[in-house]
C-alpha cells in the first residue's frame, strides 16, 4: 500500500502570477532580486510586476499565442525572473536552454519546443543564430536579453524594444487561471532524460509550481524552534534555466519575501566572498560544492559563521560527507530528493533537524510513495524498491511524446522515477542505487542515449556505449568504443575523448575517459546492456583507483 505524506496542507489553486501577485495586495517596494556583484542593481515585486506586464504586452503585440513557447537562453541575472513569470504568466510557456550548449544541442530545444521567440543573453549570440539558421528559425524574432539596455548586435535588437510602455503596461492584466487550467496548463519546460534515452521537455504545470514551492517551504520551516526566527538572505548561484535554481530563486524568493543575491555564474572564491560579504544566511546546493566546503583550503579563509543552513539535493550526498560539512563549518546540512519530473523535489529532511544519517527524510505534503522491486511488487520497509511518486508536484508529462509519458507513468498514475529507495517504519527514506540510465555530473543530467548518439557521428567509430563511472564524489561519463576496422591502430582513446569535447556541452564531456573495446553487449533485441555495461565500469574505477594508491 503506497505510504502517504504525514502532513497535509492547502495549495492555490491558480496560475503562477496570480500566486505570486494575489488580487488585493499590493507588490512589496524591498528588492528581492539582486545583483551579488552590484546591490545598487536589483528588483522588488513592484518594480518585477511592471516589468511583467510590459512584457504582456510585448508578447501579445507580437502575436504570440497562448500556450506558445518562448526560449531564454543566458546565465543569472535579475531580469531572469521577469521573463519566467511574465512568460508563464501571461499564458505562454518557458523554456531555460543550458548556455553551456553548442549549436546542435540548442537546435534540438528550440526544435523541439517549437519556440516562438528567443532571449539571448549577448555573449551567447552567436551560437544562438548559428542554431536558428540550422533550424530555420526566423533572427527577427530572437532579442538581445541582459540587465541592463544593448546596442543591436548582428541585426539583432534588445528585448527592451519590443515591449510595451510603461503606460500600457497599465492597462494590461493577465488571464487568471481556473483550478481546472492551472492543472494542465504548462507553466515551463525543463528538459530532462527521463529514466532513459534521450533530453525531453518535461510538462510543469502551474499547479506543479505553486505546489512544490508551498510543499518546500513547508518542509522547511518544519520543526523550528518556538520563538527562533531569523532574516534569511540566499544567494542565487543555482543556474535559473534549471528547476532547482527557478523554484527558490524565482518563486520561493517572491512568495517569502527573501533576498536573493544574484550570480552570473559559479566562481568558489566569489561564492565564499559573497556569503561573506552579504551574510548569506541559506543555500541550496548540489553534492559538488559541499565537496569543494570540504576539501579546499580556500574555504579557511574566508567568514561563513552567517550560514545556518544547506538545503542539498540534485544527487547523492554520502553521509559522511554532509557531516564533514556540519562539523567543519558548524551549521546544517539538511537533505533534499526530487528530479525534474517532479518539479524540483518530493523528499524532504525537516529544516530545522539536525539529521546525521544520509536520509533524504519524509515525503512532501499532499504526496504518497510506493517502493517497486524487479518483480513489481510493492517492497516493505527497510526493503529496496523504485520510488513511484504520485502528487500535486508531479509533472503533466512529456512535451510532445505521448509514448515516453506512457512509460513513464503506471496504471495508478504514479510516476516512476528510476531511483531506489529504502524506506524505515517511521516513513525516512535513504536513495541507495540508481535504476534508470542517466548520469549525473555536477547536479546535471546526461544522457547515455545523446553522447551515444555523438559518438556515433564520428568517421572512425562503429558502435559506442556510454555509462557512469563513479569518480570520488560524483559520476563521470565513460564511453567504450568499437572502431570501425579500416580505423583500428590508427585512433586512439584521446582523439576520440577530445573530438567528443568539442561537440558537447562541458558537462557532458567525457571525463571518465575512452575504452576502445572489440563489441558492446546487446541483448537479442539489440539493446545496450546497461548492467553489463556498469560493472565494466565499476571494475575500470577499481583498477584506475588501484593504480593511483600503488603510485602514491
Amino acid at each position: 500500500m503506497p505510504q502517504k505524506s504525514p502532513f497535509q496542507i492547502d495549495i492555490p489553486a491558480t496560475d503562477v502570477l496570480s500566486y505570486v501577485f494575489p488580487e488585493g495586495t499590493r507588490p512589496s517596494d524591498q528588492p528581492i532580486w539582486i545583483d551579488a556583484d552590484n546591490t545598487s542593481n536589483s528588483l522588488s515585486p513592484a518594480q518585477l510586476l511592471q516589468w511583467v506586464k510590459r512584457l504582456g504586452v510585448g508578447l501579445d503585440r507580437l502575436g504570440i499565442g497562448q500556450d506558445e513557447a518562448v526560449m531564454m537562453y543566458s546565465s543569472n541575472h535579475i531580469f531572469i525572473p521577469v521573463a519566467y513569470l511574465g512568460i508563464a504568466g501571461s499564458g505562454r510557456i518557458f523554456t531555460g536552454c543550458n548556455p553551456a550548449y553548442g549549436v546542435n544541442e540548442t537546435k534540438f530545444q528550440l526544435e523541439n519546443t517549437g519556440a516562438r521567440l528567443v532571449f539571448v543573453e549577448p555573449k551567447f549570440l552567436d551560437i544562438v543564430l548559428q542554431a536558428a539558421d540550422k533550424a530555420k528559425f526566423p533572427r527577427d524574432r530572437i532579442y538581445l536579453f541582459d540587465d541592463k539596455p544593448l546596442q543591436a548586435q548582428n541585426g539583432v535588437k534588445d528585448w527592451r524594444s519590443m515591449l510595451g510602455s510603461e503606460q500600457e503596461s497599465k492597462g494590461w492584466q493577465w488571464r487568471r487561471m481556473s483550478a481546472k487550467d492551472s492543472k494542465t496548463r504548462t507553466a515551463a519546460l525543463n528538459y530532462s532524460s527521463g529514466t532513459t534515452g534521450l533530453p525531453k521537455g518535461v510538462q510543469i504545470s502551474h499547479q506543479n509550481v505553486i505546489a512544490n514551492v508551498e510543499q518546500s517551504i513547508y518542509m522547511r520551516n518544519l520543526e523550528q524552534p518556538a520563538g527562533e526566527s531569523v532574516a534569511e538572505r540566499w544567494l542565487g548561484f543555482l543556474p535559473l534555466y534549471h528547476a532547482y535554481g527557478q523554484l527558490w530563486s524565482i518563486t520561493a524568493a517572491a512568495i517569502t519575501r527573501t533576498p536573493v543575491y544574484y550570480m552570473r555564474a559559479f566562481n568558489y572564491i566569489e561564492w565564499l566572498s559573497h556569503i561573506q560579504n552579504h551574510r548569506i544566511t541559506h543555500i541550496q546546493t548540489a553534492p559538488p560544492i559541499l565537496v569543494m566546503l570540504a576539501k579546499r583550503p580556500e574555504t579557511q579563509k574566508y567568514d561563513l559563521s552567517s550560514l545556518i543552513n544547506v538545503l542539498c539535493g540534485a544527487a547523492p550526498l554520502s553521509k559522511e560527507l554532509q557531516n564533514e560539512v556540519s562539523e567543519k563549518c558548524n551549521l546544517k546540512v539538511v537533505q533534499t530528493w526530487g528530479m525534474t519530473e517532479v518539479t524540483c523535489s518530493c523528499l524532504h529532511v525537516p529544516g530545522h533537524r539536525d539529521d546525521r544519517s544520509g536520509s533524504v527524510g519524509f515525503i512532501d505534503p499532499n504526496s504518497e510513495m510506493k517502493l517497486i522491486d524487479e518483480e513489481g511488487k510493492e517492497v516493505g520497509p527497510g526493503e529496496r524498491g523504485e520510488i513511484h511518486v504520485r502528487g500535486p508536484n508531479v509533472c503533466i508529462g512529456y512535451w510532445r511524446n505521448e509514448k515516453a509519458t506512457k512509460e513513464t507513468f503506471d496504471d495508478e498514475g504514479f510516476l516512476r522515477t528510476g531511483d531506489v529507495a529504502v524506506r524505515d517504519e517511521n516513513g525516512w527514506f535513504w536513495i541507495v542505487d540508481r535504476k534508470k540510465e542517466l548520469i549525473k555530473v555536477k547536479g546535471f543530467q546526461v544522457a547515455p542515449a545523446e553522447l551515444e548518439a555523438v559518438l556515433l557521428e564520428h568517421p572512425d567509430v562503429a558502435d559506442a556505449a556510454v555509462v557512469a563511472m563513479q569518480g570520488e564524489h560524483e559520476e563521470l561519463p565513460r564511453a567504450y568504443v568499437v572502431l570501425k576496422d579500416e580505423s583500428k591502430g590508427k585512433v586512439s582513446e584521446k582523439d576520440i575523448q577530445q573530438w567528443t569535447a568539442k561537440q558537447v556541452a562541458k558537462h557532458k564531456q567525457l571525463t571518465g575517459g575512452v575504452k576502445l573495446i572489440d563489441e558492446v553487449p546487446k541483448s537479442p533485441s539489440g539493446k545496450i546492456q546497461r548492467k553489463v555495461m556498469r560493472d565494466m565500469a565499476k571494475r575500470d574505477a577499481d583498477e584506475l583507483a588501484s593504480q593511483l594508491k600503488a603510485k602514491l
